[in-house]
């Protein structure tokens, strides 16, 4: 009996043998994920995405590209740029057999993940860069739509549109801007249909006949008048990129920083003629903001000359826009002056000759504009009403001789005008500028001319008078020694006295006097 049994488990387990191995070669040939692996170590592997089961695999080099397909599904779901965490981390293990999923299913089960795992959304947007100034939008559509409202408000009639295109001076993609007109674009499109009309013997007959034809003036009413051009001031720069929602302008906000007038700094250049007083109404500023604007000017008094370049503040969009336009006006006109040159005067001195009356005419002009302010006048017609009389005025050429102080350095100690009498016997309007300086300090002719006296003057001490060319005389006062004569011709800088303490004086110091027709002024008015 023992036998017998012993025989039937053998036969079981030999059966069963057979079944399993039978069943591992069915399982081989219909399920083929299950394979035969190496013993080389960890030979399968367990795949995590962001700590999330997503497949197993035998070679970990496909998760890479599982993970790119996922990314380009995920992507491929929004116009939008799509950042999401992808964290890879695997368990591996050694086994003979193992079952291995199919790159599509992890890839599947990678998106899953992905989406469950998107960080932020950037939006596909363009920025749009004018000079220093750039602001973020939507769409083309917005950009285009920004750009058209800038120059809408000097385009009346419509006739003008704006259009993207590649700027062809970079390297990178970045679009620029191109102003369309639509009038000439249909006239081109008309001369192109003509001149294919127009060949053979009819051209040649044309160009002859347009060779022989003179010009004609035109008429007032020949021209065309309105807007000839317009173009953008600046340079636009518009590239593609991607942002967040809350880095986008809106369009109604843009074309608002876009197109509102704004406080700008430029350079204006003093010409003949300019006061401060006459910059500031001219540029349309405070004239207290013109002098906080430009170190250079002290006070309302403080002199400039042509060519000085003065700080001054003008209204400007950030986008500015230039035009030309035609237009026809009539107006009352002044005749140029005419200068009568006299070589016996100075240039300070003037005689109207004939005073003059305006006229008046009748013009067409082309007009240049940048933004509201006019930039350039070309007058193409004009026809005089009644003609203008010209103002006639006699001038001198001379040179006038220019005035410095006498001394250098010094404290001054009194000014010119009203003022206590400082000791008995000195006058209580003062006549001149005092400077203390010691005594022996070399004093120097203010300008060149001719010495009137040179000797004791009473109250002044030792004193010196000077003539000069233009009329007028200084005085020198309380000198301690003289260095000239009467009669003696002397430069302007050149050495005349020292420095005293004689006559009425409280102490060492320099009087100086400039008389105009035997009266003094105010030194201080005509030193340089």
């Amino acid at each position: 009996m023992m036998k017998l049994l012993t025989r039937h488990y053998k036969k079981t387990k030999i059966a069963y043998i057979k079944v399993a191995g039978l069943a591992i070669l069915l399982a081989i040939l219909f399920f083929p994920s299950y394979q035969k692996l190496e013993h080389t170590g960890d030979n399968i592997f367990n795949v995590y995405l962001n700590g999330t089961k997503v497949g197993i695999v035998g070679d970990p080099e496909q998760v890479d590209r599982c993970l790119i397909a996922a990314r380009k599904r995920l992507a491929g779901t929004s116009d939008e740029l799509v950042l999401a965490d992808s964290e890879i981390t695997y368990e591996g293990d050694e086994v003979l057999w193992g079952n291995i999923d199919d790159t599509s299913v992890i890839t599947s089960n990678m998106t899953t993940v992905l989406k469950g795992s998107v960080k932020e959304t950037l939006n596909r947007s363009y920025t749009v860069k004018i000079n220093e100034y750039t602001v973020n939008l939507a769409s083309t559509e917005e950009v285009l739509a920004l750009l058209q409202a800038s120059i809408n408000k000097y385009d009346d009639e419509n006739e003008y549109y704006v259009d993207l295109v590649l700027d062809g001076e970079r390297e990178l993609n970045v679009l620029t801007t191109q102003i369309y007109s639509a009038k000439e674009q249909q006239e081109e499109a008309e001369a192109a249909k003509e001149v294919m009309t127009s060949v053979g013997i009819n051209a040649a007959l044309d160009e002859m006949f347009a060779d022989i034809e003179p010009a004609i003036e035109k008429d007032f009413s020949d021209y065309e008048l309105g807007l000839k051009s317009l173009e953008f001031g600046d340079t636009v720069e518009v590239v593609e990129s991607y942002l967040q929602d809350y880095e986008i302008t809106s369009l109604s906000q843009a074309i608002e920083e876009v197109t509102k007038e704004q406080e700008k700094e430029q350079i204006y250049e003093v010409v003949s003629g300019d006061t401060l007083s006459q910059i500031a109404e001219k540029n349309e500023i405070p004239l207290a903001d013109l002098i906080a604007m430009n170190e250079t000017i002290e006070n309302e008094n403080s002199m400039i000359r042509v060519g000085d370049e003065l700080i001054v503040t003008v209204p400007e969009p950030e986008l500015s826009v230039e035009r030309t336009e035609e237009v026809y006006y009539e107006e009352d006109y002044e005749a140029d002056i005419i200068y009568v040159d006299n070589d016996n005067w100075y240039t300070t001195q003037t005689q109207t000759l004939q005073e003059p009356s305006a006229g008046h005419r009748m013009v067409v002009a082309n007009i240049s504009y940048r933004n509201n302010e006019e930039v350039v006048r070309d007058i193409l017609k004009e026809e005089i009403t009644y003609e203008a009389v010209p103002k006639i005025v006699e001038r001198g050429t001379k040179i006038p001789p220019t005035y410095i102080k006498p001394i250098s350095g010094g404290r001054q100690s009194s000014g010119f005008g009203r003022r206590r009498a400082p000791t008995r016997g000195a006058s209580s309007y003062h006549k001149g500028i005092d400077w203390a300086t010691p005594v022996g300090t070399a004093v120097m002719a203010s300008s060149a001319g001719t010495v009137a006296r040179a000797g004791w003057g009473s109250g002044y001490g030792y004193v010196v008078y000077i003539n000069h060319a233009d009329g007028r005389q200084t005085r020198y006062g309380h000198l301690s020694k003289i260095l000239v004569s009467q009669g003696q011709t002397v430069s302007q800088g050149q050495k005349i006295a020292l420095s005293g303490n004689t006559g009425v004086s409280t102490g060492p110091h320099v009087h100086f006097e400039i008389l105009i027709n035997g009266s003094q002024v105010n030194p201080l008015n005509y030193l340089n």
